[in-house]
């Protein structure tokens, strides 16, 4: 983890408690560093104290960027070289919120698409023209290169993280222990101006939540629209608004997660799977894992089945 002067506490504090080592838990080797070991000016009255340089960056498989103080001004160019190599040699590179500023002025988001806080939107679309901007979404996911909006979407991002490299149980473990929700996709509204909005928010989270325990039934929006107790045309509206999906995008979706954590946790066959997630059948099933995921239920639950560690 890049720590630059001017760091955002928040953003290294999410990182570091997602990340910790945990009995049980999946496990990172996270080392902060800066452009040189020693203390580092923090925004928001903190500082911090790193132990290691720029060197780190080196050795590392994955490169976090948390945003620092005026992001406009790049960082120092022995932190973009440092910064360019690890891309260059095929390291994971994240930033968090105003991080997206350090990876594009080191030329790493040209030509591909990527978000930060939906305040700074403007500015890097305007200062980085080669990047496609994208201010209105929680995280930006394109294979080597990750990127996330303001604050509390780096903790989205870093459950995204671990979701991908040991599967949904893992993430949701994590989640559990830090008290986060433990999905929000990537492609949910970071932030939506509305002039006065229907009181229907409340309603809304608790319709999902209801949906959520009964994904093995019948849901059409129609039904959804009815337990929330207003029309169908509003509820569509408000939901993707909420969202960043349609009803039934946020159904399937939804249906496809408990299916990854079913193949995960339990020995049920594909149909069977299926069959308790909503899809009907196995064939179903692969076919929308392979729109969603790009993979087999099969191949992901080869990859990604979880086990507990034994005791020692």
């Amino acid at each position: 983890m890049l720590v630059l002067p001017g760091a955002s506490p928040l953003d290294l504090g999410v990182t570091m408690q997602v990340f910790s080592p945990r009995d049980g838990h999946p496990s990172y080797d996270l080392t902060p560093c800066s452009l040189a070991p020693g203390p580092v000016p923090g925004r928001d009255g903190l500082g911090f104290v790193v132990e290691a340089g720029l060197e780190a960056i080196a050795e590392a498989d994955t490169v976090i960027v948390p945003g620092f103080r005026l992001p406009q001004r790049p960082p120092a160019p022995a932190a973009l070289d440092a910064l360019r190599d690890a891309a260059f040699r095929g390291a994971r590179m994240v930033s968090i919120c105003g991080g997206a500023f350090a990876l594009a002025a080191a030329g790493i988001l040209d030509g591909r698409r990527a978000t930060t806080h939906w305040r700074l939107a403007p500015i890097l679309a305007r200062d980085y023209p080669k990047v496609h901007v994208d201010g209105s979404v929680l995280f930006v996911d394109e294979g080597q290169v990750l990127t996330s909006a303001g604050v509390a979407a780096g903790i989205d991002l870093c459950l995204h993280i671990i979701r991908r490299d040991h599967g949904v149980q893992a993430s949701n473990a994590v989640a559990r222990v830090i008290v986060a929700a433990p999905y929000r996709s990537g492609g949910q509204s970071q932030y939506v101006p509305r002039s006065i909005p229907e009181p229907l928010g409340d309603v809304f989270a608790a319709t999902r939540e209801w949906a959520l325990r009964n994904l093995d039934e019948t849901l059409t929006v129609s039904a959804l629209a009815r337990h929330a107790r207003v029309s169908e045309r509003t509820f569509g509206r408000r939901f993707v608004e909420d969202t960043g999906y349609t009803p039934m995008q946020w159904i399937l979706r939804a249906r496809v997660d408990l299916a990854r954590e079913l193949l995960e946790s339990s020995d049920l066959g594909v149909d069977q799977v299926a069959a308790r997630v909503g899809l009907g059948t196995g064939a179903n099933l692969r076919l929308h894992f392979q729109r969603v995921l790009s993979t087999t239920p099969t191949e992901y639950r080869r990859a990604f089945r979880w086990r507990e560690p034994r005791a020692s």
